[in-house]
């Protein structure tokens, strides 16, 4: 398994346990993403998510290990177990089920080209419509609307601007679809 280290980019991206729905009902995917905040973002920026039914994917920057906190300086996927561990008892307990909701470890690809990290991120923000679910820019679990809004208290949209040269760029780039699937087909969940 891929080792998660400072100031690298990765691609982290994980399923329910026999491809099972994590995301049941709206507050769902609020709880998740209010975990996100509290777990992951001390120790790393997040350019883009994308959270469907029964997967999720986020394409994140590890922080420098002077700005990561001290009990995930060492490890900072620990940060990520943090996150899925308070998660899945959280489901559990709503649920009356037991047992784990996500499949064993999960994934992280580092991301060391930059045009793979672009891809990925428009493949992410527009993941609802790879699996028919709406419009990219209609659904509202990815980080898509609040990048374009630029009003995502999650995703570093400086940084995506950065990489696409303006958010017009990015938008257009978003609405022609011109994602190299080939680039990142090998990574992918489908």
């Amino acid at each position: 398994m891929t080792p998660i280290e400072p100031e690298k980019y990765y691609h982290v991206y994980n399923r329910g346990n026999n491809n099972e729905i994590i995301f049941k009902e709206i507050e769902n995917y609020h709880y998740f993403l209010r975990l996100t905040r509290k777990y992951l973002l001390p120790v790393a920026e997040i350019f883009s998510y994308a959270l469907m039914s029964n997967h999720f994917h986020f394409v994140i920057r590890i922080r420098s290990a002077e700005k990561i906190p001290e009990r995930y300086k060492t490890k900072p996927s620990l940060a990520f177990s943090n996150l899925f561990n308070a998660y899945t008892k959280a489901v559990n307990k709503r649920y009356g089920r037991k047992g784990s909701l996500f499949e064993k470890n999960f994934k992280r690809i580092e991301i060391a080209d930059e045009e793979y990290l672009k891809n990925l991120i428009l493949y992410v923000n527009t993941n609802a419509e790879h699996h028919d679910v709406d419009k990219a820019e209609n659904y509202p679990f990815s980080s898509l609307l609040g990048i374009l809004r630029n009003n995502n208290h999650i995703v570093n949209n400086q940084e995506i601007i950065r990489l696409f040269d303006s958010i017009e760029n990015f938008e257009y780039s978003i609405k022609q679809k011109r994602i190299n699937i080939e680039l990142i087909k090998n990574f992918l969940l489908e």
